[in-house]
């Protein structure tokens, strides 16, 4: 736990990790084709074209590798030192590299008695000539990077944003008419009264937590199971609820309050409309790598208003599924013969035989 702390700075740092195998081999593929650039640039043709490339080639390459070995090496100081600062200190570390890797290529080439382009270059223009190219493209690379960064960061912040809004929406009949239902049970059944408090409370902890915290797929179970105490309070026998869960992995991290919403969506737009009320049944089960939840309930010919809250509450779920999952997630309806159903796909479930908790069925 105490590592936690610098971890996060290393993770806020806008530089990317050269400890990384893909990053090293990204900063290799680059410095390859800036070689082949440096070497086509002049309007004349090299005599030895392949000389004169790999000769470039080696240069540049150790410059990249070594300033690279040299940030991945300074990566948890620099973190420390916020971006303005790391930055500056990167950018001197890589000019230092490139005199250094100059210095040796420039007495190495006078030891071998190469001259790179067929061209003899004195010490001091050799230096600066590769300096000022160093200079140019590693604040070129640099900005970029930190552009990158700080586009991530506001990319990421709204996406928190958005998640922590959608999670906290809570429809304002459902906390008016539970409080209704709560102030009715008070003196003739205050201990279902008290229940019913604690329901409703963890409801709006789960609403109001942080949006990056998931939750297991059991506890989101049972958040979705003190709703529907709630709703049966007040609605009675007109509420009916199948759970047909088999074996789940319990432990799976899921985004909260992502199963809750469902049963309120089926509870306001189906069940409370039918004068008869209805059932909802629910089916969870594991298919690949995945847990699918289907719920079905009866539908009513609803009301214009009701029909767009209907549109409304779905699609808030099915961004936050793409916001957690991306792709993998899915969340389809369909509704025939007076049924609707819906269908939601959690992703990152472990294989069928592997170890789980179980969610049996029951009452609400």
């Amino acid at each position: 736990m105490a590592e936690r702390p610098a971890t996060k700075g290393v993770e806020r740092l806008f530089l990317p990790d050269f400890c990384d195998v893909r990053t090293v081999f990204a900063v290799v593929v680059l410095s390859e084709l800036l070689a082949v650039v440096l070497v086509l640039a002049p309007p004349r043709v090299p005599a030895d074209p392949w000389s004169d490339l790999s000769l470039v080639s080696l240069f540049i390459q150790w410059v990249a590798l070594a300033g690279a070995a040299s940030l991945c090496a300074l990566r948890s100081r620099l973190a420390r030192l916020g971006d303005t600062r790391a930055g500056w200190v990167s950018y001197g570390v890589l000019l230092a590299v490139t005199l250094a890797v100059s210095e040796a290529a420039f007495r190495l080439l006078q030891w071998k008695g190469l001259h790179y382009g067929g061209v003899h270059e004195t010490h001091g223009a050799f230096v600066l000539r590769n300096l000022l190219i160093a200079a140019i493209i590693s604040a070129v690379v640099l900005r970029y990077l930190y552009v990158q960064h700080q586009w991530r960061r506001n990319v990421q912040a709204e996406a928190r944003a958005r998640l922590q809004a959608l999670q906290s929406r809570i429809r304002p009949h459902f906390l008016f008419n539970s409080m209704n239902t709560i102030a009715g049970l008070t003196r003739e059944h205050p201990e279902l009264a008290e229940e019913a408090v604690e329901d409703l409370a963890d409801l709006f902890r789960a609403g109001l937590a942080d949006s990056r915290r998931q939750v297991g797929l059991g506890e989101e179970i049972e958040m979705a199971r003190r709703y529907l105490r709630i709703e049966a309070l007040r609605l009675g026998d007109r509420l009916r609820v199948d759970w047909r869960i088999g074996d789940l992995p319990l432990d799976l991290p899921v985004p909260p309050l992502i199963l809750q919403p469902l049963f309120e969506n089926a509870v306001y737009h189906g069940i409370e409309p039918c004068a008869e009320g209805g059932e909802i049944r629910v089916e969870g089960r594991r298919e690949g790598g995945a847990v699918v939840f289907v719920l079905r309930n009866p539908v009513p010919d609803a009301a214009p208003q009701r029909r767009e809250g209907h549109r409304m509450a779905l699609e808030n779920i099915r961004q936050r599924l793409a916001l957690a999952y991306g792709d993998e997630g899915a969340l389809t309806v369909r509704s025939t013969g007076g049924v609707f159903e819906v269908r939601m796909r959690l992703p990152g479930a472990p294989p069928a035989g592997a170890p789980a908790g179980r969610a049996g069925g029951g009452a609400p």
